[in-house]
């Protein structure tokens, strides 16, 4: 799914260990510039995130997954960011890509891949 939103408020950095090593999480909040504006919060987990880049009051264009789980008979919803880009910048062209989760970066030019 995508979205396109006004960055409100970046919350405070979350951090810890579990059973799968460390982990990070960002919570963003977004409102959209629909008739009736919504208000959103957006999960960002890894290392891929550059706070520096989110300003409050920025457009961004959100990539991203909903899922639900049931715990102790309750369900609990997560909004789940996969890339964040500066609204109305091309991706291709940007050099204020956000976030992006879609893998490691390739440091070797060795392949003939276009991708």
């Amino acid at each position: 799914m995508q979205l396109t939103a006004r960055l409100v408020q970046l919350l405070p950095l979350q951090s810890g260990t579990g059973k799968n090593g460390q982990w990070k999480k960002q919570d963003i909040i977004v409102e959209t510039e629909a008739t009736y504006p919504k208000k959103v919060c957006i999960s960002v987990w890894g290392d891929k995130i550059e706070t520096a880049s989110l300003q409050p009051g920025s457009l961004l264009k959100i990539d991203f997954d909903v899922e639900s789980r049931e715990f102790n008979g309750r369900w609990y919803t997560d909004v789940k960011a996969w890339k964040i880009e500066i609204a109305g910048v091309p991706a291709a062209t940007s050099s204020e890509k956000v976030m992006s989760h879609t893998g490691p970066e390739n440091v070797s030019n060795d392949d003939d891949l276009p991708f």
